[in-house]
């Protein structure tokens, strides 16, 4: 699989089906998904769906998508970190999830820089890109703020109260 965004300690590609397993471990994880209104997977079965259906059509259809994160030393898919567009509004929405057992290791802030990076060669204004945190999200909001976005603004979504960061103009 083709690498499309390298980091010092990682490398970002495209998740394919054969990637359901870690996807499903990822997504089994009630601390992982504790902010994010999704329920735990409970095979790798229910992850391959997920891929075909949410995350695997982004690519074709919008040449974006939720990227595997790979250790540079070892291999192992450790998460995902990509753009999801949502064309009602024209917004790229930039989005992270890692292992537990990598939380700490500045992972998601590496990976979303790279992103946002990519993003400013490939995804231009006025398409906007939004990263979106429930606010007791407190390290994924510091995320958002380490990596430049700028706070717009609260917003209510079925999860409750969202703060809400843009790629700044």
């Amino acid at each position: 699989m083709t690498t499309i965004v390298e980091t010092p300690r990682l490398l970002l590609r495209q998740l394919t089906e054969a990637d359901a397993e870690a996807v499903w471990r990822l997504n089994a994880s009630p601390a992982v998904l504790r902010y994010v209104g999704e329920p735990t997977l409970g095979s790798a079965d229910d992850a391959l769906a997920i891929l075909r259906t949410r995350i695997l059509p982004q690519y074709g259809t919008y040449g974006v998508g939720r990227w595997a994160v790979v250790e540079r030393d070892g291999g192992a898919l450790v998460g995902w970190c990509g753009l999801k567009y949502l064309p009602d509004d024209n917004e790229y929405d930039l989005g992270f999830r890692f292992l537990e057992r990598t939380w700490g290791r500045g992972y998601a802030t590496e990976s979303a820089a790279a992103v946002l990076a990519w993003a400013a060669t490939h995804v231009p204004p006025p398409a906007r890109v939004v990263g979106r945190a429930l606010v007791d999200n407190l390290g994924s909001i510091r995320v958002l703020q380490k990596i430049g976005l700028r706070f717009e603004g609260h917003e209510q979504d079925h999860d409750g109260t969202v703060a809400v960061y843009v790629r700044a103009p």
